[in-house]
């Protein structure tokens, strides 16, 4: 399972800088990852302020 981040992205980009991967981008209205790079460590998700990032289910 990847990790997604929902709606609730304020884009603030704390996340981008924590993925080994570079799989984390600034999308139109919120950050987005790539499912295909992601290797489902978790880093992004530890450090995102309002919780927007979980694993897809």
């Amino acid at each position: 399972m990847t990790h997604v981040i929902n709606e609730e992205c304020i884009s603030c980009g704390s996340c981008e800088p924590e993925c080994p991967v570079d799989a984390i981008t600034e999308g139109d209205d919120k950050y987005v990852i790539d499912p295909e790079t992601c290797i489902d460590c978790g880093a992004c998700a530890e450090v995102c302020p309002v919780d927007a990032i979980h694993e897809e289910s």
